[in-house]
C-alpha cells in the first residue's frame, strides 16, 4: 500500500521558544511547511497529517489551515500546503 500523506509524529518548540518571550517566531509553521514540501516531493499532493494536543487544535486550524477530522487528528490539504510553502518561501 502506498502512503497518501506525510505523517508528522511530533512537532514541538523548545521551552525557550514558547509563549510571549519566545526567541524565534514561526518555527513550528516552518517545520510544518517543510513536511508539506516533502509531501509534494513524494507525490502525495502536499497532504500532511498529525495529531495535536487539544488546546492547540483551534490554533492549527486558524494558523495553518488544517482540517480537524475529529479527536486529535488534523490534516493539511493541497491548498493549505501551498499557502504554507508560499508563506515560508519553500
Amino acid at each position: 500500500m502506498t502512503p497518501d500523506n506525510v505523517y508528522m509524529h511530533l512537532v514541538e518548540n523548545a521551552p525557550f521558544n514558547m509563549g510571549k518571550n519566545k526567541v524565534y517566531s514561526g518555527v513550528a509553521g516552518n517545520l510544518v511547511a517543510f513536511a508539506c514540501k516533502l509531501s509534494f516531493q513524494h507525490g502525495t499532493d502536499g497532504y500532511v497529517s498529525f495529531r495535536a494536543k487539544t488546546i492547540l487544535i483551534d490554533h492549527y486550524v486558524k494558523k495553518l489551515g488544517a482540517i480537524h477530522y475529529g479527536g486529535h487528528l488534523l490534516v493539511l490539504d493541497t491548498k493549505a500546503a501551498l499557502n504554507l510553502l508560499n508563506k515560508y518561501k519553500l
